[in-house]
């Protein structure tokens, strides 16, 4: 979400006549946007401006300016640590940073904005696509829930939906663009719908992404267990563009736990998603996040969440250590964990799925794999003279790149290869391709091209692809 926002604040700099710095050349304007699911955070931020203020002092015309979910929680706070920041905005209002900017560079003083409530949804924004490939598309923003760990419904607010004639409209234009995939986006992506009352309205969503041309990989997140039904599992299932691939947040295996975090399900109710999902789709890739050293947790709790990632079998865990974040309710609870705790429990979990994730990948050794080339995903490909990308579930393949086909890979092409080696964090496929599909994903990336969209806001609660306007006849367009 976070990177999607980043893409639209672009949009707007650029629509505002801003050109993206060189690398070489400094900056003019320097945009954060930031990030309070975590204390880290906040000292990853702090640190940085502290960082970036000679370049200031040596470039005097040059603005700063911070936005995201820090702004929204330290306000003034953020220039009274740095009072060499130009502009400070929230989740709420992020077309107003090229406003702010000029309002800051003519009044010569910091501007800080925070609203309460949305300003404009997000997606209305232009968005400058940093893939030639893969896009982002939000279907809404906020949340309904109440988890105790968690500071973002505070920060983001109760969730807004777009209705879905929107959603469709953005992901036509940019498989119109050549986009081959896009990932849904929502803070509790599959409640989408409860603003207009349609409780299978995700579903109908995913089936409606299934009748746009060009666009050949759907995927989503993250859904909350409480509110995953049966249909959006048919719909995975059943839609041949929407990936086997579910990311669904566990948190915690102990129901205690769960109970003090306010997350609405159980772990029996969790495990039995996970069983309907592989009954209708056996190769499903399914993930998850999971919380070390919640307020409270005992060993016995901790052994319950080791037990459901075993039972679970997950491809890989996003695995944290509980942070306290001020303002949630968790932050007030006794029993907060001492560190060494944490930390040596936390190196257990991590210890028990990387072993899960390395049988399951060795597992898929002489699998038949279709590839969706990638930029960046591997940082080694240089020296190991391979290339990267991801199978439609979700996996990281390493693949040697030779073979008696077609040569001239890039990234947004499709190739097909067999999977050689399983490792924990990925799969490598070292034999010769057995197919290569060049792509206009793949042109647009050579050209160096990326994706530009406008924002989109047709307001209607349709399903479907959106149909081809009418014809006009030529003239002036006025």
């Amino acid at each position: 979400m976070n990177v999607h926002d980043s893409e639209r604040l672009s949009g707007m700099l650029e629509d505002a006549g801003y050109v993206r710095a060189a690398k070489d050349h400094d900056p003019d304007v320097v945009v954060f946007n930031t990030c309070a699911v975590r204390e880290n955070a906040d000292n990853r931020l702090y640190g940085n401006l502290g960082r970036l203020r000679p370049a200031k002092q040596e470039h005097p015309g040059m603005q700063i300016a911070v936005g995201g979910c820090l702004a929204q929680k330290d306000r003034s706070e953020i220039v009274r640590r740095a009072p060499w920041v130009d502009v400070v905005f929230g989740t709420h209002n992020l077309g107003s940073l090229p406003t702010l900017l000029e309002r800051a560079r003519h009044n010569d003083e910091a501007e800080v904005e925070i609203l309460e409530s949305l300003e404009t949804f997000p997606s209305t924004l232009p968005a400058r696509r940093e893939s030639a490939y893969s896009g982002w598309v939000s279907v809404s923003v906020g949340c309904n829930n109440t988890c105790t760990f968690c500071i973002v419904p505070a920060l983001r607010g109760k969730e807004k939906d777009r209705r879905p004639g929107d959603v469709l409209a953005e992901v036509q234009a940019l498989a119109d663009e050549g986009v081959l995939e896009v990932t849904l986006l929502g803070q509790n992506v599959n409640a989408y719908g409860v603003e207009f009352g349609d409780r299978l309205a995700f579903g109908k969503l995913l089936r409606s992404c299934g009748e746009i041309d060009g666009l050949e990989r759907v995927r989503f997140t993250s859904p909350h267990p409480r509110d995953f039904t049966d249909d959006v599992i048919e719909a995975m299932a059943e839609t041949p563009n929407v990936c086997h691939q579910l990311h669904m947040p566990l948190q915690s295996g102990s129901d205690r736990v769960l109970k003090a975090m306010r997350r609405s399900y159980r772990s029996d109710r969790y495990l039995n998603i996970l069983s309907k999902v592989r009954e209708a789709m056996p190769d499903a890739s399914i993930t998850t996040d999971l919380i070390v050293g919640f307020p409270g947790e005992t060993e016995e709790d901790f052994e319950a969440t080791l037990d459901v990632v075993r039972r679970a079998r997950f491809s890989t865990a996003f695995t944290f250590q509980y942070s306290k974040r001020p303002g949630t309710p968790a932050a007030e609870l006794p029993d907060q964990l001492p560190k060494e705790v944490v930390q040596e429990r936390y190196e257990r979990l991590v210890a028990v799925q990387n072993e899960m994730s390395w049988e399951l990948n060795k597992g898929l050794v002489g699998q038949d794999v279709e590839l969706l080339v990638a930029e960046g995903e591997g940082r080694k490909d240089v020296e190991t003279r391979r290339l990267s990308g991801r199978a439609r579930d979700g996996r990281l393949v390493h693949f040697h790149p030779g073979g008696a086909i077609d040569r001239e890979i890039r990234p947004g092409d499709i190739v097909r290869t067999t999977i050689t080696r399983g490792a924990p964090h990925h799969l490598v496929a070292d034999g010769e391709l057995s197919a290569h599909r060049r792509t206009k994903a793949g042109d647009r990336w050579e050209e160096g091209r990326r994706p530009k969209t406008s924002g989109t806001s047709l307001g209607l609660p349709t399903f479907g692809a959106p149909a081809a306007p009418p014809a006009t006849e030529q003239g002036c367009g006025c």
